[in-house]
């Protein structure tokens, strides 16, 4: 039942994936107990392609469209090193947006807008290009940032701080939301600033219980000035809109991959253990007790469930986005999109977290130790529920509401 890709890119993009594993899993340990960024890892994605997934074929790239095969291929990386997973997808994200983008252009037969994004393409393409993501702040949410951005007659002054700004130790551009005053109330905004800009202030200060690889570190942003054009608007702060919806669900449905694959590797060591691991009592492997055997099924009964509705999900995704190609999505569509990725990342979370907890039960107190790989993952995967939108005290009455189509504002 192992999840596989339904698109001739994203089998292209699944056995890349795949091709680094051995050398990911390798590093892995020395990056979790140093709490180092895997660099070396960005190094082998950008020369095997991986992070030019989204980018058209005629620019260079994959040509990756499908969400469902980006979910699959975090999955796969995830089985290796679980922080390079969720870092890599925040550069797909923004990728993706990019590509859409210049793909709308062209199709509009506009070039000129098509131009920057072109460039920005390419870049990435030839590695000179990687594109971080941060949205959240200490003490509030997504649609809420405190970061601002004033207006002054050159552009933007952008002052505030922002937290978990997973792949910016090797990232050249940050892409974050902000919050810009208007004489229509207040907006929430996007903006690009490339990371080395005067203001832009990395703290290295990333020392977290797990996904310590990931160069989650928080940033400083002290007057720094960008050009008028570098923020977009996307709706009043505060407030939902169907873009804002779509544009979280489809870059956080894809990180649940990655915790489905942390529970992969689970059970590919608890399965080991229990063939290989011998003790006196059964006079060969712990896989003869009828213990090792019941936490084995539910292992697979769990894993069952979390495959099925990630991979569910997510090829509903795809549908609707190939659906409204030509179309806006309506807002109460976006609120279903946004609970049934709620749904998913609920039921893959909670699955892979006991998971892990029954392949240390079977592993034994060796697995207790740090330098087991279980103990990793068991610190890896409980990042899950911390990932945003929405927390384990809000997913379930968000996803009610939207049962009763009784749609929250904001």
């Amino acid at each position: 039942m192992e999840l596989r890709p339904l698109t001739r890119a994203g089998e292209r993009f699944v056995a890349i994936a795949e091709q680094h594993l051995d050398a990911f899993r390798a590093r892995a340990r020395e990056h979790d107990e140093n709490g180092t960024f895997a660099t070396d890892n960005f190094v082998d994605l950008k020369e095997s392609g991986a992070v030019a997934a989204f980018v058209p074929e005629e620019l260079g790239g994959l040509g990756l469209g499908s969400i469902h095969d980006w979910a699959v291929g975090l999955e796969r990386i995830a089985r290796a090193d679980a922080s390079t997973a969720i870092a890599l997808n925040m550069h797909l994200g923004i990728s993706r947006t990019i590509a859409t983008g210049w793909q709308a252009a062209v199709a509009r037969g506009e070039p000129s807008a098509a131009a920057g994004s072109e460039g920005m393409l390419r870049a990435i393409v030839s590695g000179d290009l990687v594109i971080c993501a941060t949205a959240t702040e200490p003490g509030t949410d997504f649609l809420r940032p405190l970061t601002t951005a004033k207006s002054t007659p050159e552009g933007f002054t952008i002052d505030g701080r922002k937290i978990f700004v997973t792949l910016s130790p090797v990232a050249n551009l940050m892409a974050m939301n902000v919050r810009v005053s208007s004489s229509e109330g207040d907006q929430i905004g996007f903006a690009f600033i490339p990371i080395d800009s005067p203001g832009i202030e990395p703290q290295d200060d990333w020392d977290a219980l797990g996904m310590r690889a990931s160069g989650s570190q928080s940033v400083l942003i002290r007057g720094c000035k960008v050009a008028e054009g570098s923020i977009q608007i996307a709706g009043p702060w505060g407030r939902w809109s169907a873009g804002l919806l779509m544009g979280r669900t489809l870059g956080n449905l894809t990180l649940v991959g990655a915790f489905l694959g942390i529970a992969e590797r689970a059970r590919e060591l608890a399965v080991a253990a229990a063939r290989t691991q011998e003790k006196p009592k059964y006079d060969g492997a712990i896989g003869q007790a009828a213990g090792v055997q019941h936490l084995l099924g539910e292992i697979d009964i769990d894993l069952a469930a979390a495959r099925c509705v990630l991979s569910r999900t997510a090829a509903e995704l795809d549908a609707v986005l190939a659906a409204h190609t030509a179309t806006p999505i309506p807002l109460e569509l976006a609120h279903e999109c946004m609970r049934d990725y709620q749904c998913a990342k609920w039921t893959v979370n909670q699955n892979a977290m006991k998971i892990v907890s029954h392949a240390m039960d079977i592993c034994g107190g060796g697995a207790f130790m740090s330098g087991h790989e279980l103990s990793r993952l068991y610190r890896d995967v409980r990042a899950g529920p911390f990932m945003q939108p929405f927390s384990p005290t809000e997913a379930r009455e968000y996803i009610g509401r939207v049962a009763l189509a009784a749609y929250p504002d904001g």
